[in-house]
């Protein structure tokens, strides 16, 4: 796997964004190893062990984002439109 795809998508980032430790940050960074290990299941489809690092994936995405929209909600609506995924919270 080739690390470099993240740095130019990094350095367009604002400077309140660019900390590793924030939340936003840290969804970005799943949300891109999410869709680069979709795509790997294309190609592999037996491969159970990424299916199993895929599925810890998800839930510590899901965790940092329901942390998030517990938080502070307007950041939460603007970081799942800017990453294109789906709201799973109705509340």
């Amino acid at each position: 796997m080739i690390k470099n795809p993240v740095i130019p998508v990094i350095s367009k980032k604002k400077k309140e964004e660019e900390n590793p430790g924030s939340v936003e940050f840290q969804v970005f960074i799943l949300t891109n190893k999410i869709r680069r290990l979709t795509s790997h299941f294309e190609l592999h489809p037996k491969d159970y062990l990424s299916q199993r690092g895929l599925r810890i994936i998800l839930g510590k995405r899901q965790r940092l984002l329901s942390y998030l929209s517990k938080k502070n909600k307007i950041r939460y609506q603007n970081l799942i439109n800017r990453l294109g995924i789906r709201d799973s919270f109705t509340n």
